[in-house]
């Protein structure tokens, strides 16, 4: 691998679990947090059980990546001898990171860098990235790890529900009448990405129970039109409820090649609030 020196740049909202981060050398460009007093950097100064004690109080914005940080992180590719990046990043559908990355790498101008947009977020997104870093570390050539990256990312499913739509309203993602009418109904919408990675709400169903059999039940489908696949479990301060679903899926997905289990990102935190469970399913090349 040394001879080629290809670097692996995540934003901090892929939500690559942080010892596979520093196991395999993977940099990461963190979203800020914002607040009416200060800013925060992702992960790297706040945490997401920090965000939820606050919510009450402020719900914070969120931001790209500071561009001082980015270049400094593209610097420390050069420094340790890298001459291509492979940058991966959340949906360009929901968040401008992905184009920001493109232009700073460009105008930095002393790496060969490869843009990766995932149509997806959190695991489901850094799911792709582990997955790279694996393969190249397999010895898998550039070309060899973007064709697979972008088959996989076309056949990749992430379904996730919340306890409370109250967050997604504030920050704009959905409107506040609809949110006051499934509060009130109870209702818990499972969101996916579409294939323009944009939000969709793909089933409605009443009462955190159901919501969970139905996460599970069409987590269960898309795995069984593939091969070979992956499973992350993705939680928000519901750390009992996601092993809970982590145990379901083991029983009833034997054939899986990995399990991940990981907390949101501060950043996502902000738009979900606590209580989301999210169950990203990926496609992995055939041997």
């Amino acid at each position: 691998m040394e001879q080629r020196k290809i670097a692996i740049l995540v934003d901090s909202g892929c939500d690559v679990p942080p010892d596979f981060v520093a196991k395999h050398n993977i940099f990461v460009a963190p979203l800020k947090i914002i607040y009416r007093d200060r800013e925060y950097e992702d992960r790297l100064d706040i945490t997401p059980q920090q965000i939820y004690d606050r919510l009450d109080q402020e719900v914070p914005k969120t931001s790209l990546p500071g561009a001082e940080r980015v270049n400094s992180l593209f610097d420390k590719m050069v420094e340790q001898g890298y001459e291509q990046a492979l940058v991966i990043t959340i949906s360009s559908g929901l968040s401008g990171t992905h184009n920001l990355l493109a232009m700073l790498a460009q105008q930095h101008g002393k790496l060969d860098v490869h843009m990766v947009d995932t149509k997806n977020i959190g695991i489901g997104a850094g799911q792709h990235a582990m997955m790279a870093a694996e393969m190249l570390e397999e010895g898998k050539s550039l070309e060899e790890v973007l064709a697979a990256l972008e088959t996989s990312i076309v056949q990749s499913r992430i379904f996730f529900y919340l306890d409370t739509l109250e967050y997604l309203a504030k920050g704009g993602r959905i409107g506040k009448v609809s949110a006051i009418v499934g509060n009130l109904l109870k209702l818990r919408p499972i969101i996916s990405c579409n294939r323009d990675g944009i939000y969709e709400t793909v089933e409605k169903v009443r009462g955190n129970a159901q919501a969970l059999a139905k996460a599970v039940s069409l987590v269960v489908t898309e795995a069984g039109k593939h091969v070979r696949f992956a499973v992350a479990v993705a939680h928000g301060s519901a750390k009992d409820e996601a092993a809970r679903v982590m145990s379901e899926l083991k029983r009833r997905l034997p054939h899986c090649e990995r399990f991940i289990s990981t907390d949101v990102s501060p950043a996502l935190s902000v738009h979900t609030g606590p209580g989301l469970i999210g169950i990203a399913v990926q496609a992995l090349p055939a041997n």
